[in-house]
């Protein structure tokens, strides 16, 4: 979603090859309103920062990343957050640390690995 028009974004992904293949609609929110809600509106352009929301489907929000207007987002990790939360819903008692991937193991909480993380990780999990 942007402030940007549905006719913009019309003409955006006729141009653009990176969005030739996206399947749905992108949501025009030229008002601002709804980057308001979310706190990413410029009120001196008028323009939305480069924001990604993961809401739950209680309507938690569980992940966020806001980008100034010149930094671009990077959609695989967005989807690799977004894969550690669905995950992470069907297994509460455990955490899927920085660099998990879909498949990999995950960890659980424990006091030995506070400032040990990656070296828990690594020796736990490792997959070598």
């Amino acid at each position: 979603m942007s402030t940007d028009t549905k006719f913009v974004h019309l003409a955006w992904q006729m141009d653009e090859p990176m969005l030739k293949n996206v399947r749905y609609k992108m949501g025009s929110d030229p008002s601002g309103k709804v980057s308001r809600i979310f706190g990413v509106h410029d009120e001196d352009s008028g323009l939305a920062q480069r924001g990604a929301f993961i809401i739950n489907p209680a309507g938690i929000l569980v992940g966020m990343e806001v980008n100034h207007l010149d930094i671009g987002r990077n959609s695989n990790e967005l989807l690799r957050r977004l894969q550690a939360n669905i995950y992470k819903a069907g297994h509460p008692e455990e955490v899927c640390p920085a660099r998990w991937q879909p498949g990999e193991k995950t960890m659980k909480p424990a006091p030995e690995y506070v400032g040990r993380a990656e070296e828990s990780y690594v020796k736990t999990y490792s997959k070598g």
